[in-house]
């Protein structure tokens, strides 16, 4: 497994071309060898795969709107393929499909572009906060979402922090899923008086040797270091992140 950072921890400083070139040195610096792309500026997919290459970063996993998911779905196939990155991603399910009324229209409306991006060699991801984990009728919307879609058609980019928010246990869900997790959100809770808050990972109170060996067991390819809400700079964030994962042997 290879530790990467998600850019939507600096999604401030990656809105220009100058910007995004700066924080991917900065990134690259650190040690991270993969990144995942999102909440940036828009930018030419060949332009961004050009300063990662001269970086010596890989784009493995990218948060991709629904829509253009849903409806230029050939357009974003080719996208990924300028990027070298298998992974397209959606950075959490859609507002209306989030009741009891509509959950099943997800799958019906998502499936057959999963089907084509599956067809192209490569994998819709779908991204966990802790809505999922909500039982609607008697049943989660994660478990709903698994039955939905093949392991073939849907993997689960296991986000740590939003599985342990939801009251769940990780290293469950990690077994549950570990057909499914080629891709990991690491990231970190700590409290401060009776408010949880993210943390750097291994800075706050998740048992993460224990989630760590849990990914050894799956398919498990990208650890991707993600905190959206930082206490101080991201940068400082990620690198500590980094620090504390290398220094158990992943980079």
């Amino acid at each position: 497994m290879r530790l990467g950072a998600q850019l939507y921890t600096v999604r401030s400083y990656t809105q220009t071309e100058a910007d995004l070139r700066r924080t991917l040195k900065k990134i690259a610096e650190m040690g991270y060898r993969e990144v995942q792309l999102s909440a940036m500026g828009k930018f030419d997919p060949a332009a961004v795969k050009a300063i990662c290459d001269e970086l010596s970063l890989r784009i493995v996993l990218t948060h991709t709107s629904a829509d253009r998911i849903l409806n230029e779905t050939e357009a974003v196939i080719r996208e990924h393929e300028t990027l070298g990155c298998a992974y397209i991603g959606i950075g959490g399910m859609p507002d209306k499909y989030r009741t009891a009324a509509w959950y099943g229209y997800f799958a019906e409306d998502f499936r057959e572009a999963a089907k084509r991006i599956a067809a192209a060699g490569k994998l819709f991801m779908y991204h966990n906060h802790n809505f999922e984990y909500e039982r609607i009728g008697g049943k989660r919307m994660i478990e709903r979402l698994l039955e939905d879609f093949a392991p073939d058609e849907m993997g689960v980019t296991l986000d740590t922090y939003w599985v342990q928010a939801a009251g769940a246990d990780v290293c469950e869900w990690i077994e549950i899923m570990k057909d499914r997790v080629h891709c990991v959100h690491l990231k970190d809770m700590a409290v401060q008086g009776m408010t949880p808050i993210m943390a750097p990972v291994m800075e706050g109170n998740m048992n993460f040797p224990a989630i760590l060996k849990a990914l050894e067991r799956t398919v498990a390819k990208h650890l991707i270091v993600e905190q959206d809400t930082c206490q101080g700079s991201p940068f400082d964030c990620l690198q500590t992140s980094y620090n504390h994962l290398s220094r158990l042997g992943y980079r």
